[in-house]
């Protein structure tokens, strides 16, 4: 991951690269702030890449850089995945404001958690939350996929290079797996206190 780029090309360099690679001219490449800020926003087709990505000449700046820009492949290809978990932000956006705020409620009225009504409210709101970082995983892994095929292919990874892109995006998938199930666990916890309820009636 931290090996040196035998290309010596920055993130930012190996961003551009492949996005032209791929006759991708509307998509701009921006360096982010922050550690770990890198991400593809499809609203506004900009690549995002935090400084030390951006700046970065390591097999890791490579890998990630060019893991954003598949995330702009998908969207130039219409990839479904992609599609529908954009259309599926609005929706998540509720949900967790719903997340935040319902709970603290709790404290002020006793046995407001054990009603049917806010306990549905709440498997509903954790049930899109756990959906959407379900669809995250296809839709990163194919990321990954499209990046790696492509700095094989183009040879700017190859080797040990290649094997240390492979690694540092391995982990990187592990991040949405992880936050996958346990949205999933979250979202059954809820699941099995509103059947008690149901029960309990």
């Amino acid at each position: 991951g931290a090996q040196p780029l035998s290309s010596g090309l920055s993130g930012a360099e190996v961003a551009q690269r492949m996005l032209r690679h791929y006759g991708i001219y509307d998509v701009q490449i921006v360096a982010g702030h922050g550690f770990l800020s890198d991400h593809y926003n499809p609203m506004t087709k900009t690549v995002s890449l935090s400084p030390e990505i951006y700046q970065g000449r390591s097999v890791m700046a490579a890998a990630v850089a060019a893991h954003e820009c598949g995330h702009a492949v998908q969207h130039n290809v219409g990839y479904s995945m992609l599609q529908f978990r954009s259309a599926m932000v609005p929706v998540v956006q509720v949900a967790t404001t719903v997340q935040q705020y319902l709970p603290f409620l709790a404290f002020g009225f006793a046995g407001f958690m054990n009603s049917p009504i806010v306990l549905l409210i709440l498997v509903l709101a954790f049930g899109a939350t756990a959906l959407f970082s379900t669809v995250t995983l296809p839709v990163e892994f194919d990321a990954s996929h499209r990046a790696l095929v492509w700095l094989d292919q183009t040879g700017f990874a190859k080797g040990a290079e290649y094997e240390g892109a492979k690694d540092a995006l391995k982990w990187a998938a592990m991040t949405y797996l992880v936050a996958a199930l346990s949205s999933i666990a979250v979202f059954l916890f809820f699941l099995l206190r509103l059947l008690a309820s149901q029960r309990d009636e």
